[in-house]
């Protein structure tokens, strides 16, 4: 079996940390546990953002969709094909088009 030598262990560790640093994360003003993100939208949260060590507060908001607003912000629109992109379609009936009225006069 291969052993990890702790140089190997350690830069891994130091890679995943930096992946990670900068992710937020909410954590409710409530009194008690702390339960689901979900449980009482109008309290007060707390805005944190990973150092790479340790969670450290950025601010607070007063509830639950501002929360979210922060955390996943709206991404931008995709832009769409013009017209002229798009692959015509051809003529002819293959098994899922609905022939035309034309062309069901002229079959029959």
């Amino acid at each position: 079996m291969h052993e990890e030598s702790l140089e190997e262990w350690a830069r891994r560790r130091e890679a995943r940390r930096a992946r990670s640093k900068g992710k937020l994360g909410t954590v409710p003003l409530t009194s008690g546990p702390h339960r689901g993100g979900h449980v009482e939208p109008a309290a007060p949260r707390v805005i944190q953002e990973w150092s790479g060590r340790e969670w450290v507060t950025v601010g607070i908001v007063p509830d639950l969709a501002l929360a979210r607003a922060i955390l996943y912000p709206p991404q931008p629109p995709e832009e769409r094909a013009a017209e002229w992109d798009r692959p015509a379609m051809g003529r002819g009936r293959d098994r899922h088009r609905k022939p035309s009225g034309a062309e069901q006069q002229r079959d029959q």
